[in-house]
């Protein structure tokens, strides 16, 4: 398996694959709360099980060239993922999304993380747009597309159900002939 540096702090990215999903659960256990009060997802990977079938829904899409999973190791323990949800290179469109557990928090490990997976998917696999599509109340997610160079494409009002309540969605946007981004002075 390759690992993708993310910098001098020894933090590193490589593919989450079914066989990692008792790491995969525990991370997803020690993050459950935080993670949970924006990600659907600790709703979903709930035990051993649920955590092979997540895992393995990536290495389908994997195979198939339609999205991917890469998880984020800092002090060699899974604090977080960041993902394609979408990937669509016949039409030139990936969907980009992260999460992470608060041992991973203020590290800049999802920018880091999400600007390889989003730089692979323009330079390696000819996407012309990437997509981040985050609740507008996710300031540190937003922030993020921010420090990535992205462009807020417009809001979605009341477009998103979750633990039931409407929530708003920005849509932010990357596209290949500005990317990558210019560093900010």
């Amino acid at each position: 398996m390759y690992a993708i540096s993310l910098g001098d702090d020894g933090a590193e990215m490589r593919p989450l694959e079914p066989w990692q999903a008792d790491e995969f659960l525990a991370h997803m256990d020690r993050g459950r709360e935080f993670i949970g009060a924006r990600n659907g997802l600790p709703d979903v990977v709930t035990d051993l099980e649920s955590s092979r079938a997540f895992l393995r829904l990536y290495a389908e899409k994997a195979a198939a060239d339609t999205g991917r999973i890469h998880g984020i190791w800092s002090d060699g323990t899974l604090v977080g993922a960041v993902i394609l949800r979408r990937l669509d290179t016949a039409a030139g469109y990936a969907e980009a999304g992260c999460w992470l557990e608060p041992a991973g928090v203020g590290k800049g490990l999802v920018t880091r993380a999400a600007h390889a997976l989003i730089d692979w998917a323009i330079t390696v696999r000819g996407v012309h747009r990437v997509e981040w599509i985050v609740s507008s109340d996710n300031l540190p997610s937003i922030a993020v597309a921010r420090r990535l160079g992205m462009t807020l494409d417009g809001v979605l009002r009341e477009s998103y159900s979750y633990r039931g309540a409407r929530h708003d969605q920005q849509i932010w946007s990357t596209l290949a002939p500005t990317w990558p981004p210019l560093p900010t002075p």
